[in-house]
């Protein structure tokens, strides 16, 4: 919940010219709005290559009396082709349960829109050794009834609660670790094949500066940016960091 409409369409641009000379044919960006400004962006990133719009939320019905709510078809009609659902915000602040992140990820499949599938362990889950339990669980609650058709659409986001807005970041070690056991988790569920075919990104205070160490580690396919992306120069130094590993 950040930026007014005019910085938000001055960040979108500075982002775009910076692209301009700096794409990566094989990285995939992908924005994600407020919703109020999802149109406006995806009018400024329409001519730019391999630049996606996505949205930070979504509601699991596809229409109704759900005042305030965003549906899947709606998100789909301004442009969406990804959406973050399960943002450990979103589970904190909202009362999110695992089970309605997954109708969520069930109602963008349908709609033909890429989720974007946020995980995580909170502080003293961590400092406890139970982080590995709290993964599985949520995988298990939040993602596992996905079938095999469609489970390669989702994009997994690993995202330690401690390392958010704290300027706290995983060690790329413990990011590994986190992603290694994820794949494991999928290659159990799914089988080696799609689990190898997933992409499973690291949110967390990652940074220009940190960003190519994390992207190092063989199960880190990219990154889930949150403060940094208020900064265009920044934002594209961790995309940039991605084309260089």
């Amino acid at each position: 919940m950040n930026l007014t409409l005019p910085q938000a369409e001055a960040l979108t641009s500075e982002i775009v010219q910076i692209l301009k000379t700096e794409v990566l044919s094989n990285v995939p960006m992908v924005l994600c709005p407020p919703a109020l400004y999802l149109t406006r962006v995806q009018h400024l990133i329409k001519d730019s290559a391999n630049v996606f719009l996505g949205a930070q939320n979504v509601f699991y019905e596809p229409s109704g009396a759900f005042t305030g709510e965003i549906s899947a078809p709606m998100l789909k009609s301004v442009g969406c082709t990804y959406a973050i659902v399960g943002h450990s915000e979103r589970r904190s602040y909202f009362g999110e349960t695992n089970e309605k992140v997954l109708q969520k990820v069930q109602a963008l499949i349908q709609a033909d829109i890429r989720p974007i599938l946020c995980i995580g362990e909170v502080q003293w889950q961590r400092e406890s050794g139970i982080t590995l339990q709290i993964i599985e669980e949520q995988l298990r609650d939040s993602l596992f009834a996905v079938s095999e058709t469609n489970v390669a659409k989702v994009i997994i986001a690993y995202e330690p609660v401690w390392a958010i807005g704290t300027g706290l970041t995983a060690t790329p070690e413990q990011a590994q670790e986190v992603h290694a056991f994820i794949r494991e988790q999928l290659t159990k569920q799914y089988g080696a094949t799609i689990a190898s075919e997933m992409t499973i990104l690291y949110g967390g205070s990652v940074k220009a500066n940190n960003a190519k160490g994390l992207f190092s580690q063989p199960d880190v396919d990219g990154a889930l940016v949150g403060g940094a992306s208020l900064n265009s120069r920044e934002f594209v130094g961790v995309y940039q960091a991605l084309g260089s590993v």
